[in-house]
């Protein structure tokens, strides 16, 4: 008896400290970290007048990203997705039809996402795997041509904010009881439309699928 209530002693301790990983109804985190979002895109061709055969490409952008979780069980999490703005290059998606250079100008957005994240919450590991679903509203705002196309005579471009639905994968390695290290890949359907004017006459592109991934590392912070 002597040697096993040590060895029960010692258990109960190990337990109880691989216990503090696992998060806890109650519980909020702070991330705050890198942010990269890139676009899977696609489009459909550009309209003035006619059918140009040319559509559109838009590029990637790394910004700061911010997120904010409140745990409703000791297993799911509401949480909220925030950053700097991204501003992404848009480009023709072919050889450029007007001769004006191969950057078409740009866009900037933000993409406030709301997620509900399942976390498998394993007690004796640092490792706190999730899966999450949840609503993406993308506003998308100060959109212009490059000085040389707007020369050209492209003016006025404006793209659609979006709604749409998004999904995530992601962990948080637990440092001690309150830092930790989170890396995540969310995927987020953005979808919009675009007009301009070329030259006084309209023109427009009827469906810019954008659809990112977007990756993220970050520091956490368990109040």
């Amino acid at each position: 008896m002597k040697n096993i209530k040590p060895g029960l002693l010692a258990l109960s301790i190990a337990t109880a400290s691989h216990g503090a990983f696992a998060f806890q109804q109650g519980d909020i985190i702070v991330r705050a970290g890198l942010a990269n979002v890139s676009p899977n895109d696609s489009s459909s061709n550009i309209f003035v007048g006619g059918d140009l055969g040319v559509d559109l490409a838009v590029g990637d952008d790394t910004q700061l990203g911010l997120n904010f979780a409140y745990f409703l069980t000791d297993k799911l999490n509401i949480e909220v997705l925030a950053a700097t703005p991204f501003t992404h290059d848009v480009d023709f998606g072919v050889n450029d039809p007007l001769g004006t250079g191969d950057r078409l100008g740009e866009v900037t957005h933000l993409p406030p996402t709301v997620t509900l994240n399942y976390y498998f919450n394993i007690p004796s590991s640092a490792l706190q795997l999730y899966v999450g679903a949840g609503l993406n509203y993308t506003v998308i705002y100060d959109e212009k041509f490059t000085g040389a196309n707007d020369a050209a005579g492209l003016k006025n471009l404006s793209l659609d904010n979006s709604f749409g639905f998004s999904a995530q994968v992601g962990v948080d390695y637990m440092m001690n009881d309150q830092w930790f290290i989170n890396g995540s890949v969310r995927w987020i359907d953005i979808d919009t439309e675009a007009s301009f004017n070329l030259n006084g006459a309209p023109g427009r592109v009827d469906s810019i699928e954008i659809d990112p991934m977007v990756y993220t590392l970050s520091l956490g912070y368990l109040f």
